[in-house]
């Protein structure tokens, strides 16, 4: 996982990423149009479109920018390096097939990661030498349960976002439609520009709605299934590490020198104190 500080940097970019996002956004909004219109290139051009599409814009470029925010943040944070080094998850392996309880608890503090936390939190339930195989199982899923849930919620906010935006863009296209019946109403139809005007906001929001769903609904399969691999992985590595210490604690059994429930001399937990 991303160091401390190392996440709050990116955090600080993304946020710039989004504020600058917004103030265009709000800039193209309140923009003006100043001169009558007759040139064609003016008129559709992007800004032009995004004023047209009412209120609802608002909601959907802050949809929008956060969803870019997201995907570059999961880009960034589901790399395989920030959750497990496979040098070093050989090595937790071979020292917990030997027993060396705190070769592995340092390790653990040099490395750290989502791997290595899940194996600390196991190796906490050896205390004054004595080792329970299951007990250690235990732990590993439970640290497993608490270290790989906090991903996914970044995750899963694409999916909201692809579930919400549509929404917001149908929402835009009643009040569109609204609108342009409210015109009929009142000048009635002998003035087609009024309620081509409100018929075209009911439009362009139900694209904007789509334009900002679509990309968030790939890009939340494609991070799901990114990390479904590093999970898998994960749950490998640990199911080997669980394996090497009952495989060690047999050994010695099998030696004479402990029982299946293992005493074993153990080292202070942080060899740095």
């Amino acid at each position: 996982m991303i160091s401390p500080i190392k996440l709050n940097k990116i955090r600080t970019t993304l946020c710039a990423v989004l504020f600058v996002g917004l103030a265009t956004f709000a800039f193209a909004q309140s923009e003006e149009t100043t001169e009558a219109a007759p040139e064609v290139a003016s008129s559709n051009s992007l800004f032009t479109k995004v004023k047209q599409g009412g209120w609802a814009m608002y909601p959907l470029g802050i949809l929008s920018m956060s969803a870019f925010a997201l995907t570059i943040y999961n880009f960034i944070a589901l790399r395989k390096k920030d959750f497990f080094d496979d040098v070093v998850a050989s090595e937790l392996g071979q020292k917990l097939n030997q027993l060396d309880i705190a070769g592995a608890a340092a390790l653990c503090e040099e490395h750290s990661a989502p791997l290595t936390r899940i194996v600390n939190h196991g190796l906490d339930s050896i205390k004054g030498g004595h080792i329970d195989t299951e007990l250690f199982r235990q732990r590993l899923e439970a640290g497993s349960s608490k270290e790989l849930a906090k991903p996914f919620v970044v995750i899963n906010y694409l999916s909201i976002i692809a579930s919400i935006a549509p929404m917001v863009g149908l929402l835009g296209t009643v009040s569109g439609m609204v609108k342009a019946f409210d015109s009929i109403a009142t000048v009635g139809m002998g003035q087609p520009e009024v309620l081509a005007g409100n018929i075209s906001e009911a439009l362009i929001t139900t694209a904007s709605g789509m334009l900002v769903g679509i990309p968030a609904m790939f890009f939340f399969f494609y991070f799901k299934n990114q990390y479904g691999n590093l999970v898998a992985d994960m749950t490998m590595y640990l199911d080997d590490m669980h394996g090497d210490l009952v495989h060690g604690t047999r050994s010695k059994s099998e030696s004479g020198s402990t029982s299946p429930s293992a005493t074993i001399p153990q080292a202070p937990r942080n060899p740095r104190a």
